[in-house]
């Protein structure tokens, strides 16, 4: 059986559709995968099982990718076309089922639209796929004896970033002797490039004991970290996609997106919003206070919560 896996270009929409794969390959577990995705989301799906193809999509001028992409997959008689990009290529390829999302914003959960698209109750968390290299590289990072902090301070709009001195507050606070992760180590996480790198700047330089892995991992890599961390916290974004669905404690920001669309979702996952309309906050509204006391509660439900 051959599925045809067409995904998002964005890093938090593609791992939110790995739920969808997770029961794809249940309901098949004879099937092979091909994926299409974005660059910078082709390494939520690289160690995916039974993968067969990954291509990655390169946007061109008058939407050109897709005409090379249909090259690809046109002398490919599918299966099962699952389109989650609404694009038109899934009604020009052979197959003997597809199922194309709707396009446009709709009211509800990311994960409830994706699931009433192959008529899945309950909607299925997302996933992870790592190796046992990225466990290793992972655990010699973040070795054992302590747990650890992971902040996620960068986002890829700049209003989705709450302010640095905020983050390097709350950290201290939380492993301080009195805290809630005593003597705990802290990572801070990041993309590549020089946007993610000047917004993850000002949180290092205030937490000079804090390891230092911005745009340092590939995703695999990073998911393996997230899962060894007591506690991930960071902005509405793609990184923190990938920690709910690795498992780890998340506690997501929110100011101006809104979390009853893209909050996370994971076993142990919450989000905390800034003050103002859900989904019109600024995140210089939202207290330290008020994120010291969701990770505080968190860490207690993770610590009952079997691994």
């Amino acid at each position: 059986m051959r599925i045809l896996f067409i995904s998002s270009t964005r890093i938090g929409d593609a791992v939110l559709s790995t739920g969808l794969l997770d029961h794809l390959m249940r309901a098949h577990p004879e099937a092979r995968f091909t994926i299409v995705c974005g660059r910078v989301a082709e390494g939520v799906f690289r160690r995916m099982p039974r993968l067969d193809r990954l291509i990655a999509v390169e946007k061109r001028r008058y939407s050109l990718h897709w005409l090379e992409i249909w090259g690809q997959l046109a002398t490919t008689r599918w299966d099962l076309v699952v389109d989650l990009r609404a694009s038109a290529i899934a009604w020009l390829l052979w197959t003997r089922e597809r199922r194309v999302i709707q396009g446009g914003r709709r009211p509800g959960h990311r994960l409830t639209h994706l699931a009433a698209l192959l008529g899945v109750e309950p909607p299925p968390l997302p996933v992870i796929w790592t190796s046992p290299e990225d466990t290793a590289s992972a655990a010699a990072l973040l070795p054992e004896g302590r747990p650890w902090l992971v902040l996620g301070p960068t986002a890829n709009w700049h209003r989705k970033v709450w302010p640095a001195e905020r983050f390097a507050e709350l950290a201290l606070s939380l492993t301080a002797p009195d805290g809630a992760l005593p003597g705990a180590g802290i990572a801070i996480l990041g993309g590549p490039g020089d946007q993610e790198r000047s917004m993850a700047t000002p949180v290092l330089t205030a937490l000079p004991q804090a390891l230092d892995l911005v745009g340092k991992l590939n995703l695999p890599e990073v998911a393996a970290v997230q899962a060894r961390a007591a506690i991930f916290i960071g902005n509405d974004s793609g990184l923190m996609h990938l920690a709910a669905a690795a498992g780890a404690p998340t506690l997501a920001l929110f100011g101006p997106t809104p979390s009853d669309e893209y909050g996370p979702a994971g076993p142990k996952a919450q989000a905390v919003l800034a003050d103002g309309p859900p989904g019109q906050g600024a995140m210089e509204d939202l207290p330290v206070a008020r994120v010291l006391e969701a990770a505080k509660a968190l860490i207690g439900q993770a610590a009952q919560v079997p691994a």
